[in-house]
């Protein structure tokens, strides 16, 4: 899924990222962002931290939408149609329902709770994503979390790849109030079976009130953290439910559930430091390559829509 709106091009460097630098003690709150209701697709709604008018990007990550939560009848669930992508990855992670993935290359992939499907863009691939058949034939719930994730200009053209990472491969261990995966990278003292294309981390965090977890930061990294449901407590700072927190340098990073129960997504990426050219779908260095990008597409380099 993703937005397929004009976003225009934004060539200069990262604008709100931070890293974790070579800073010792707790990383601390630089930044909230209130994400912002959009609706793309077919029609489905998301809540949109980036990219919006206050903030184009953040080093390496070009997008995150939360996907619902939402209930849909019978025949009313909602997608994306056939539509292509260059320069990036995407990746999509259900907490909630039951989605559907087809692309360019034949893969297709059914999402449950916990699993991710990781699709590596590169050169060019056609893809559609949305609620399966048989969810939509009975209707149900759908929540979710989709991320773009910048490639460097080397692997812009790297070819298409895909990764379906099922929820019983995801590193995970309980602790006293708390539930916690790691779909890629480290983090938790826990190595994720995801594999990328420059330094990520991704983890998903599962709270009750008051429980505390703390992890070992990447040095370098910039740092996110959004609960997806709930909310909870960084240094100082409380972090209520859809408001993306992005963090200053330190070498770890301590969350607090402050509400019931709460779901909290935990980023960390090297930052590329590299101009971003974007439109739509594509996402490259320069406007040229963007122009090409989008001859290609009409050649029909990119496949056709498959199953």
């Amino acid at each position: 899924m993703g937005p397929e709106t004009n976003e225009g091009v934004d060539g200069a460097p990262a604008a709100g990222g931070t890293g974790a630098g070579a800073a010792t003690g707790p990383a601390a709150v630089a930044r909230l962002v209130r994400a912002q209701r959009a609706v793309e697709g077919d029609g489905f709604v998301v809540q949109r931290p980036f990219p919006t008018p206050q903030l184009s990007y953040v080093d390496p990550f070009l997008l995150f939408d939360q996907m619902g939560p939402t209930e849909f009848g019978p025949g009313q669930g909602v997608g994306t149609s056939w539509h292509p992508h260059r320069g990036f990855e995407t990746v999509t992670y259900v907490l909630e329902g039951d989605a559907e993935h087809r692309d360019s290359m034949g893969n297709h992939g059914h999402l449950g709770p916990g699993d991710t499907q990781w699709m590596t863009a590169g050169s060019g691939v056609l893809h559609q994503e949305g609620p399966s058949a048989a969810a939509n034939e009975i209707g149900g719930r759908m929540h979710g979390l989709q991320l773009w994730v910048n490639l460097p200009a080397a692997a812009k053209m790297t070819a298409p790849a895909y990764q379906d990472l099922r929820a019983s491969a995801v590193a995970r261990c309980e602790v006293p109030g708390a539930t916690i995966r790691v779909i890629a990278g480290r983090l938790f003292d826990l190595e994720g079976p995801g594999a990328t294309r420059t330094p990520i981390s991704c983890a998903h965090v599962t709270l009750v009130r008051d429980a505390a977890v703390r992890t070992d930061l990447p040095a370098g990294h910039t740092v996110l953290a959004y609960p997806m449901a709930g909310a909870f407590r960084t240094g100082a700072t409380e972090v209520g439910q859809s408001t993306l927190a992005i963090m200053g340098p330190g070498s770890d990073l301590e969350l607090v559930g402050t509400a019931q129960s709460s779901e909290i997504i935990v980023l960390t990426g090297l930052p590329i430091g590299e101009p971003v050219a974007r439109y739509g779908p594509f996402v490259m260095n320069t406007q040229a390559e963007l122009e090409q990008a989008f001859a290609d597409y009409r050649a029909g380099a990119f496949g056709q829509p498959q199953g």
